[in-house]
């Protein structure tokens, strides 16, 4: 007789389970620490690769190629997502952080637009390309590895713990930039300095990868890509053919995942210097410590999370940004330190108290055997539109509108994500193998002996 698995006898050990949490993490902040760097460099980078006749548009061409590198997230979680259900986590997660390596290293290198004229911002765009395609195979990836080797009463702790890796890179960038640009002066760093993140992204590169050829696959997938091997599934096909409500419900999610944290911490950097007039430091500080308080918020809020359920605190977290959205715009346009670190708080906590609970539920909505592939399209899909263009749309609004108005695209984030929220099952206790079969559908004996979709029963559950 086949018995359930035991604490005693269980898929995956705790100590290596933290070990494989750990390899993850580290592996995580480097590729973050690679792609966020031309975020924090935006302003210098738009004095440097565009023509200074027009300040605004330079600002706006920068951003641009920000938003490009996200376009080409969705054929990375396309090909990396396929790739890493198909061969294994650890392989793609390897390729990834290398690729990513050489684009960060290569843009370090690149002349500006006083010595090669319009060839500079094209090749920075060709490299934002490459590592945006990098990106949308590291985040799915890396998630998917914590999650298939954490704890089931952990899972949104431990996701947690991961996003909040994510956030590490922005803030060692930060406060690193500070002390870069007090040590050799701003006519210094503008000169040559900037270009010292990216070199040691290429180097952290190096150790990323070192690290994650140490690690092997979770028990989790391993186990599930036999069945699906013998099965002969295509993932990404059973991923969009027999998954996508749950493709549909994570692109959806993503509105108030991601606009409130890309209007909040990366955009106002830029608005604040930019537009306001603030001193570089004095915004670069204001915003970095409000965006370490996610890194603080959400694996505490995710401890939350696995007691109580996830979908509480999206909930919390869609009503409060759109209550905080507004008063957290007037006061970072006071173009104060203490505005400028209030409002950008404002829309961090927001941003905490909804991903605590969104992050993790977008992976369980997935089955093991295709999540990797799943999570890949249609993260990089949601974050082409609500991250990639949250900051253009923000720059092209203010000087439309107001400096208050992209308060507005906040609030509309969370009324879409109550929304969602109506029609998207609570997750907590879902086993990962079956997630999707058990989220979308009950099924339930014709008495023939097969099965058929109860959607009266899955209509209540989405009501959970």
């Amino acid at each position: 007789m086949i018995q359930e698995s035991t604490p005693a006898v269980a898929l995956i050990e705790e100590p290596t389970a933290r070990r494989r949490l750990f390899g993850g993490a580290v592996g995580t902040f480097v590729e973050w620490f690679d792609f966020v760097t031309y975020a924090v460099t935006a302003p210098t980078l738009a004095l440097l690769f565009f023509p200074k006749s027009n300040p605004s548009a330079a600002v706006l061409g920068t951003l641009a190629i920000f938003a490009v590198g996200f376009i080409a997230r969705p054929l990375g979680g396309v090909v990396f997502g396929y790739l890493g259900d198909k061969y294994g986590r650890i392989r793609v997660m390897a390729s990834v952080i290398l690729l990513m390596g050489l684009a960060t290293g290569a843009i370090g290198l690149l002349p500006t637009y006083a010595s090669i004229g319009i060839a500079a911002p094209v090749l920075l765009l060709i490299f934002r390309l490459i590592q945006g395609f990098s990106t949308g195979g590291e985040h799915s990836g890396a998630l998917s590895f914590v999650l298939e080797s954490a704890p089931s009463d952990k899972r949104a702790s431990w996701i947690g713990i991961i996003y909040a890796v994510t956030i590490l890179p922005s803030l060692v960038l930060g406060f690193g930039i500070i002390g870069l640009r007090g040590a050799i002066g701003d006519d210094a760093y503008t000169d040559w300095g900037w270009r010292l993140p990216f070199f040691l992204g290429a180097l952290l590169a190096c150790g990323g990868l070192w690290i994650r050829l140490q690690l092997s696959d979770p028990q989790e997938f391993v186990k599930a890509k036999k069945e699906r091997v013998a099965a002969s599934k295509n993932p990404l096909k059973t991923a969009v053919v027999e998954e996508w409500p749950a493709l549909l419900r994570v692109f959806l999610l993503l509105a108030p995942t991601l606009i409130a944290y890309y209007l909040g911490i990366t955009y106002l950097y830029t608005h604040m210097v930019s537009n306001l007039g603030m001193n570089p430091n004095t915004a670069l500080l204001a915003n970095t410590l409000a965006g370490a308080s996610i890194a603080i918020l959400v694996p505490v809020l995710g401890r939350v999370a696995d007691r109580v359920g996830r979908k509480p605190l999206m909930w919390a977290g869609a009503a409060y940004m759109t209550v905080i959205a507004f008063p957290a715009m007037f006061l970072v346009n006071t173009a104060t330190f203490w505005g400028a670190f209030g409002g950008s708080l404002l829309l961090a906590s927001a941003t905490s108290l909804f991903v605590s609970g969104s992050i993790v539920t977008m992976l369980e909505l997935f089955r093991t055997s295709s999540r990797y592939s799943g999570h890949g399209l249609s993260y990089g899909m949601g974050t082409v539109v609500f991250g990639g263009f949250t900051p253009i749309i923000a720059g092209s609004l203010i000087d439309a509108v107001s400096p208050s108005a992209p308060a507005a695209m906040v609030v509309v984030a969370g009324v879409v994500g109550m929304i969602v929220l109506r029609y998207t099952p609570e997750t907590k206790d879902v086993a990962l193998a079956t997630a999707t079969s058990r989220s979308v559908v009950d099924s339930v004996s014709d008495g023939a002996g097969n099965t058929k979709p109860n959607f009266t029963a899955a209509s209540n559950q989405y009501r959970r």
